[in-house]
C-alpha cells in the first residue's frame, strides 16, 4: 500500500503539474505548452499502466498462494497455523482487489482534471 501511495504521487499532484505546465502570458513564447502537456499525459499513462500491472501481478501471486493453502488445508483440516496463514492471505487478496477499485477512482479523477 505504501508503494502504491508513492506511485500515486503524480495523480495527487495533477493540478499542480497542470498549473506549472501551462505557461502564463509572460512565458507563452518560452515554453512549448503542447509538448509539456503531451509529456504530462504520457507520464500519467505510464503511471496508470505500471500501477495496474503491479496490482494485477500481486493479485495473481496472492491468488496462487491462497489456492495452494486451500489445497493444503483440505489435507490437514486440524492445522490452526495453516488456517491462520490462509486467512491472512485471503485478507491480503481482498485488499489488493480493492486497490484495483481505488486505482480506477484515482485514474478517473486525474483524467477529469486533465481534460
Amino acid at each position: 500500500q505504501e508503494f502504491l501511495r508513492v506511485m500515486r504521487t503524480i495523480d495527487d499532484r495533477i493540478v499542480h503539474e497542470l498549473n506549472t505546465t501551462i505557461p502564463t502570458a509572460s512565458f507563452v513564447g518560452k515554453i512549448d505548452a503542447s509538448q509539456t502537456c503531451k509529456e504530462l499525459y504520457q507520464s500519467l499513462m505510464d503511471a496508470h499502466t505500471n500501477r495496474e500491472r503491479i496490482i494485477k501481478n500481486c493479485i495473481a501471486q496472492t491468488s496462487s498462494v491462497v489456492k495452494t493453502l486451500r489445497e493444503e488445508r483440505e489435507k490437514a483440516q486440524d492445522d490452526a497455523a495453516l488456517l491462520k496463514q490462509l486467512r491472512k492471505e485471503q485478507t491480503k487478496l481482498k485488499l489488493m482487489q480493492s486497490e484495483l477499485n481505488v486505482e480506477e477512482v484515482v485514474n478517473d479523477r486525474s483524467w477529469k482534471v486533465l481534460s
